[in-house]
């Protein structure tokens, strides 16, 4: 089981504008180069989007459906990789005092993945989340400014200078 989790130091509702773009999926999803809607209003349940999978000449073309979804909270995708097979991978959203606590957790379900889901797998799907969660933070931060500094209250008996 592939958990992996990681803060994102903006709200819930910055992390969710960048789940709910199909156009931005490509940025943060690994191993992915472009990405656009097929079906569906994303990220509805049964919505659809293709991606490029790969570089250079070793490319083809995978899609992900919406399996569940519960707005600011949780999406459920399933992923048809092609030849590697599917993988169900359900993204949470926590509210983290400003910030947001986002866990994904991922497994495979058909193909060669499901068919060799060892350790030595586990150990590669978590890597590829570390990078997947640096880069959902980075389009996240990029795209939302944090809180003012001005925002938040001195410490009592402190004074804040400008």
């Amino acid at each position: 089981m592939a958990i992996r989790y990681q803060v994102i130091e903006r709200p819930p509702e910055a992390v969710w504008a960048v789940l709910e773009d199909p156009q931005l999926y490509a940025e943060w999803v690994v191993g992915t180069s472009e990405s656009r809607p097929t079906d569906g209003r994303w990220p509805q349940v049964g919505a659809r989007l293709a991606y490029v999978l790969g570089r250079g000449r070793f490319t083809y073309e995978g899609r992900t459906v919406v399996r569940r979804v519960e707005p600011l909270r949780w999406l459920e995708l399933e992923a048809d990789s092609g030849r590697l097979g599917t993988a169900r991978i359900a993204i949470e959203v926590r509210t983290w005092g400003p910030h947001s606590l986002v866990l994904v957790d991922e497994h495979p379900l058909r193909g060669i993945g499901g068919a060799l889901h060892t350790a030595p797998l586990e150990v590669v799907i978590q890597l590829r989340h570390r990078r997947m969660l640096a880069r959902l933070a980075q389009v996240v931060e990029r795209r939302t400014p944090p809180a003012a500094s001005h925002d938040v209250p001195a410490p009592e008996g402190l004074v804040r200078r400008a």
